[in-house]
């Protein structure tokens, strides 16, 4: 097995289950043009976020990291007439093509996208509860970001962090660069928390190696 099966298996779920998607490609073609990372969510991933805002019913919803904007039109999608989604992007270039492409793809009154530091961003408003985080922004902070969330979810939230397993070296005890160091932390705090229940999920796919934490709020 490699990284052309990977991404072959990937392409063909795509083309069978997810079909084409002119705003999305749209979205995809904007980012790549502008030079933005390759590094959003992959389609199938995508349609498990949005399978996961559908069932928790999802009125609220924050992102931390919002790149070019992808995955914050999939999330948005899924919200009922008032929903409403917090977006968070520290790259105001980055910030700029995600808004276009979101207003676009028509969401532009759903979708609330704040540019600068993810916390400095948030801490001064009174926000929440959220139904559904999703943390893929600067992996050092994402138990940063976790934390706050908690302390603006509800029984029942779920909180989502993308790029949890880091090629395998989130089970390295040393020597781990801090982006996965961050992450052992982050699970260290869930197993540590009693207000959570949570998993993590081990992916191969276009985006290689990696995996996905789900910690569901009591």
């Amino acid at each position: 097995m490699d990284q052309q099966t990977f991404t072959a298996v990937d392409e063909f779920v795509e083309a069978t289950l997810l079909g084409h998607d002119e705003a999305l490609q749209e979205t995809l073609d904007a980012a790549e043009a502008a030079g933005l990372p390759q590094i959003q969510v992959s389609p199938p991933q995508g349609k498990l976020l949005q399978m996961l805002a559908r069932l928790q019913g999802a009125r609220t919803v924050l992102e931390f990291g919002t790149l070019g904007g992808y995955s914050a039109i999939l999330l948005a999608r899924t919200l009922p007439r008032g929903g409403r989604l917090i977006t968070l992007e520290a790259n105001a270039d980055y910030a700029e093509v995600a808004r276009r492409s979101i207003e676009r793809a028509g969401l532009g009154e759903v979708v609330d996208l704040r540019v600068g530091p993810a916390l400095v961003e948030m801490e001064e408003e009174d926000v929440g509860p959220f139904d559904l985080t999703f943390i893929d922004a600067d992996k050092v902070n994402t138990p940063n970001y976790f934390a706050w969330a908690l302390e603006r979810s509800r029984p029942g939230s779920l909180i989502v962090a993308d790029n949890v397993v880091r090629g395998g070296t989130l089970a390295e005890t040393a020597g781990a660069d801090p982006a996965a160091q961050a992450q052992r932390r982050l699970h260290e705090m869930l197993a540590a928390e009693p207000r959570v229940d949570a998993t993590t999920i081990q992916t191969v796919g276009s985006k290689g190696y990696d995996g996905f934490t789900v910690a569901l709020v009591l």
